[in-house]
């Protein structure tokens, strides 16, 4: 993307997303919002789904990424982003979000 056009009104700082959506090509199926680690960071992580656990440790699998240009790659998360902090979200069968129980292991 050369030029990124701003779709988010407001500033929303930055979130980690898998490489399963930015490399692969895969819709965002899960994303969950946890306390931010500094000013910057939004608190949103953004996954495929089917990320095992081996992939998520790979920290090459994941990237830092501006909010604004992870909602270009999949659109359907833009209601979601003023979700509090401690919330998760999964697409249904008819790949709609649904807020799921979050449990942060920190």
């Amino acid at each position: 993307m050369d030029e990124v056009s701003e779709i988010i009104t407001k500033p929303m700082g930055y979130g980690l997303v898998t490489d399963r959506i930015l490399v692969d090509g895969q819709s965002i199926n899960y994303m969950y919002r946890e306390e931010p680690d500094n000013k910057q960071d939004s608190g949103w992580r953004f996954f495929a789904g089917d990320e095992d656990e081996d992939y998520l440790d790979n920290e090459a699998n994941i990237e830092l990424m501006n909010i604004n240009i992870i909602a270009h790659y999949d659109k359907s998360i833009i209601p979601y982003l003023e979700a509090p902090h401690g919330i998760a979200f999964a697409k249904n069968d008819q790949g709609e979000f649904e807020e799921e129980a979050f449990d942060s292991e920190d």
